[in-house]
């Protein structure tokens, strides 16, 4: 019996055999805090795909120095990084998995700036967090460039799909929600328009053919913080903007108040869910969605087009084959063909 989990995936010009996801994960590995990956990331992005992985997002890689969460995070601010990239691009789509790259900024979450910038002058709490600086509109338009710049870069070293970070906490987060934008210039009026005019940049940088997909945090922790409702309006002028594909998330920009986040299998599905209902979007779902049954279910009931799998992937390469085993899909292998015998 096929599984739809395990059925092919078709958006814009990209093509996936399942709709298994990859969700991109920090590694911490980058060795000469140059932000270039290296074996380590070689190795892992690789194996996934070898497990059978059907899109493979490349962990948060970001577009100044002084953008990383730490030194030890991807960039790609140098068209120096982009041979770097390939190699690791080229190996996962000799393997029949796509790949792409979370690109972002971390603004006050960057940990290892002596100096980090932010829409406006609102320390994280705890401590290893510096106070940000604002930074100003014009500042804010070199910004958006920056991002476009990452893009091209990304769209050189052979990405499918690029993947714009809008959740967490990081810098588009923080200009979109109200606790954190206090700006009264274009960008504090229109809590968006710093979204939008990325959204737009990177576009220009990409195929037409390539989707386009936005994480966002759908509903913040903090108290006063935002919910649903607030981010399906941020959606919709998103999807306005050119965003093709919107990887539901939450949380992140803080520690959290009286509301928190749930701990439970599947806690974020209804998000997705709501914002695929109401925006006749596709959506990816993620959070603590391991076990293949879960997994199967969020996509055959129709709550979301793709699943992002995690800390599943961290423990288990293999957790696409593996998971097809269990689900008794007996339409195709997904098992290497020198491992075919195992199974």
């Amino acid at each position: 019996m096929s599984k739809l989990l395990f059925s092919p995936y078709e958006i814009k010009g990209l093509q996936l055999k399942n709709r298994v996801v990859m969700a991109p994960m920090c590694q911490y590995s980058v060795t000469e805090k140059d932000g270039k990956p290296n074996d380590w990331h070689f190795v892992h992005y690789v194996s996934r795909a070898i497990g059978g992985t059907g899109l493979i997002i490349m962990e948060m890689t970001d577009v100044e120095p002084d953008g990383r969460i730490s030194n030890y995070d991807l960039g790609l601010w140098s068209d120096d990084h982009i041979p770097a990239f390939s190699r690791i691009i080229d190996a996962v789509h000799s393997h029949d998995a796509k790949i792409g790259i979370q690109i972002a900024h971390a603004g006050r979450k960057a940990q290892d700036a002596a100096e980090p910038v932010a829409p406006s002058v609102i320390k994280l709490p705890g401590e290893g967090f510096n106070t940000p600086r604002a930074l100003t509109t014009e500042e804010v338009k070199e910004m958006v460039q920056l991002y476009a710049d990452a893009v091209r870069r990304a769209v050189t070293a052979g990405v499918d799909m690029i993947e714009i970070h809008g959740a967490h906490g990081y810098l588009i987060h923080q200009f979109h929600s109200p606790s954190f934008n206090k700006r009264d210039d274009e960008y504090g009026k229109d809590l968006t328009k710093f979204g939008v005019d990325i959204i737009k940049a990177v576009k220009k940088e990409m195929p037409a053919d390539m989707p386009l997909f936005f994480r966002i945090s759908a509903a913040e922790y903090i108290d006063g913080g935002y919910g649903i409702d607030h981010s399906i309006e941020l959606c919709k002028v998103y999807k306005e903007a050119g965003v093709d594909v919107f990887h539901i998330s939450s949380g992140g920009e803080g520690a959290p108040g009286e509301r928190k986040p749930g701990n439970y299998p599947g806690y974020q599905v209804p998000f997705a869910r709501k914002i695929r209902e109401v925006l006749d979007v596709p959506v990816v779902a993620v959070g603590m969605l391991d076990e293949p049954a879960l997994a199967e279910a969020v996509v055959s009931n129709g709550d979301v087009d793709l699943v992002a799998i995690g800390r599943g992937l961290l423990r288990d390469p293999y957790w696409a084959t593996h998971a097809a085993v269990e689900l008794r899909n007996k339409e195709r292998s997904f098992a290497p063909k020198q491992y075919e015998r195992a199974y």
